[in-house]
């Protein structure tokens, strides 16, 4: 019998109640158990994947844990003399601190002990109800309210742990298992069944290509044929890459892949556009390596950056800008009077630097970089710089100044090679030459009667021209993105002008009968706008501004206007075989070309526009002007920018023109 009662009193310690009367001894217990976990393992070896895993084989169990111990049974109210007895001053219990009651000031706790034990507890001591008082479980739609909150809590917990096994160290990521708090996104309802539209759009113009002009430059939906409108580069395939991976397409992204490691062949007898192979094809290819760590991309974009290296091979450095792949010959479109152009001059700075950062490999980076630093010899104060160089002398030709064609992506480089820096030293004049023009980008600024819409002008000499190219609507996007670089004054002036421009570009689209954008529009006074050449080629600025503008500010309303544009192009360019342009806004008739940028670029700022800010942030990556994102790599001199790609390459991330074509119209 002593025996039995001996060996009864032993079990007592592996009862659960033996320890919800003692939590002092509870306390004790759960300290040990961490004490011989920590030592048991080593966190020094512990990784990521193991972490998730565990989180993922707890989560549930805390779930249904907290339903049944704050929504099913009971509450108990401890008054102060147990709860400082028995826990302290300083002990918090699941979901936060107490509640005091105003009317006793009791301290509400919920307990996951249920009914018949308390019952049985004060059975046992009935002077324990100084300091335990049962009350009534929580009315059921109280309770359902806090399942609600509790299932919410989970889905986010189990989203983000899943998004962090699946793809550790992506820029997806929203948990920091540090221990440290980082922002968890929230990804609204309606934000999720947008996103997925985009998704199923982004599918039927790359199915369609696939299935009508698969490795060619782009597709013509109309007559369901392909054409190589930039020598055979698999145009639309590359630059689709980043889209396809970004969106979780991964069926797709394999195939895309598989067709640049066994056919993609940059040894052709064709003069190529310097500036269009650089933003597609080099940016294309950097991108997917730095999405999925793959070295065939960075391989192949290696290859077709060498080919394009001679055409910096100038008396000046400012390049040529047309190249025989094959022969290494360069030279400038005869109707430029034999200069280069501004834009298709200053826009390789990120590609060529992000490649010399990933090979180790500087001459990328010499190459663009000593065209800034010619242009900025003779830089003008206003920062305004004409749109044909001469490649002798780097010295300016009258001709245009503008944002539009031929001018635009230069001043957009010159503040993301900034970022792309990290905003270092080492890249501060970047900034201090963007911050320069913006000043001269100001005084272009007029404003529309009777509606008051702002644009930005074009100047030739010391004439104004009240004309605005949709391609300058990607000018509230960029002043958005530099506004944070400024002190708290200029910052909410530059992005008070952003906003404003925005609601101009927006309106190019709203102003028409189809609803979608012209390219170009004239200014009158007493008339506002009035669409120029009225064709629209499924162009991105418009929408990058609103994507810009919507991470920097918050503001849903620019989400309403992309979502807006968004069921236009669908209203108007989608049919059965891909997506096309329009040759007239005004009539909707519809011309036979699916843009190469319109997967590139269009779709992926839609699908990021209703994605959460996590989703290629901002703080990690830049956007070449093809809309590709690069990470972005902090610079500080020669030896650490030219690391090598084993340095630099972050883990791969995984998520669940001003163009050639643009300039002209088929």
């Amino acid at each position: 019998m002593v025996r039995s009662r001996s060996s009864s009193s032993r079990w007592r310690y592996l009862h659960p109640s033996y320890y919800l009367k003692r939590p002092k001894r509870l306390a004790l217990l759960f300290i040990a158990f961490v004490s011989v976990s920590l030592l048991v393992w080593d966190r020094q070896t512990l990784t990521r994947e193991h972490e998730v895993l565990l989180l993922l084989f707890l989560l549930p169990k805390i779930y249904y844990y907290c339903i049944f111990s704050f929504c099913v049974k009971p509450r108990w109210i401890l008054k102060p003399a147990w709860y400082s007895t028995h826990f302290g001053k300083s002990v918090g219990l699941m979901r936060g601190a107490p509640v005091e009651e105003e009317s006793e000031k009791h301290i509400t706790f919920r307990m996951s002990m249920s009914s018949e034990s308390a019952l049985g507890a004060l059975e046992q001591d009935p002077s324990n109800t100084t300091d335990v008082a049962l009350v009534e479980p929580i009315p059921p739609v109280h309770r359902e309210v806090e399942i609600s909150k509790l299932h919410e809590e989970l889905i986010q917990l189990q989203n983000q742990v899943e998004e962090l096994k699946n793809h550790p160290g992506g820029a997806g990521g929203n948990i920091n298992l540090s221990g440290t708090k980082k922002k968890v996104d929230h990804d609204d309802p309606i934000d999720i069944q947008r996103r997925e539209k985009v998704k199923e759009a982004m599918l039927h113009a790359w199915t369609s290509y696939e299935k009508y002009a698969w490795g060619q430059d782009e597709l013509q939906p109309q007559t369901k044929n392909g054409v190589n409108s930039f020598g055979g580069l698999g145009a639309t395939l590359v630059d689709s890459l980043d889209t396809l991976f970004i969106m979780g397409l991964e069926e797709q992204f394999q195939r895309a892949k598989e067709w640049v490691v066994n056919s993609l062949d940059f040894d052709k007898n064709y003069e190529a556009s310097v500036f269009e192979t650089t933003i597609r094809v080099v940016g294309g290819l950097l991108s997917a390596y730095d999405l999925s760590g793959d070295k065939v991309f960075l391989e192949k974009a290696r290859d077709i950056a060498d080919r394009l290296l001679p055409a910096w091979n100038t008396p000046s450095g400012i390049p040529y800008n047309i190249i025989n792949l094959a022969h290494g010959t360069a030279h400038n479109p005869g109707w430029t009077g034999g200069d280069s152009i501004l834009a298709d001059s200053g826009t390789e700075q990120l590609e060529f630097i992000a490649l010399s950062q990933r090979t180790g490999d500087p001459k990328y980076q010499q190459k663009v970089e000593n065209v800034i630093t010619e242009l900025h010899k003779n830089f003008p104060a206003d920062g305004l710089l004409p749109i044909y160089i001469n490649p002798h002398t780097a010295s300016t030709s009258y001709s245009t100044i503008t944002f539009g064609a031929m001018g635009d992506s230069f001043y957009e480089y010159l503040l993301k090679a900034w970022i792309q820096g990290n905003k270092t030293e080492a890249v501060k004049h970047y900034r201090e030459m963007w911050e320069t023009s913006m000043k001269g980008l100001v005084s272009l600024i007029r404003r529309t009667t009777p509606s008051s819409f702002t644009y930005i002008c074009e100047k030739n000499g010391d004439t104004l021209s009240n004309k605005m190219d949709e391609l300058a609507c990607f000018a509230p996007g960029m002043l958005a993105l530099g506004s944070s670089g400024y002190g708290p004054e200029e910052s909410e002036k530059i992005l008070s002008l952003a906003e404003e421009l925005a609601w101009t570009c927006y309106n190019f689209y709203q102003s028409t009968p189809t609803k979608l954008a012209g390219e170009n529009y004239f200014f009158h006074d007493g008339q506002d706008m009035s669409v120029g050449t009225s064709w629209n080629i499924l162009r991105p600025e418009t929408v990058e501004s609103l994507f810009y503008l919507w991470r920097l500010t918050g503001n849903k309303t620019y989400q309403e206007w992309g979502w807006n544009i968004f069921q236009a192009f669908e209203k108007n360019s989608r049919i059965e075989s891909g997506y096309v342009g329009l040759k007239d806004v005004n009539t909707g008739v519809k011309d036979n070309m699916m843009q190469s940028f319109f997967l590139a670029e269009t779709l992926k700022y839609f699908y990021l526009l209703f994605s959460p800010p996590s989703v290629i942030s901002l703080d990690e990556w830049v956007f070449n002007t093809e809309a590709h994102p690069l990470r972005i790599v902090t610079r500080r001199d020669q030896g650490d920018t030219f690391g090598g790609s084993d340095g630099q390459q972050k883990p791969p991330v995984k998520f669940h023109a001003r163009k050639i074509g643009r300039s002209g119209h088929d």
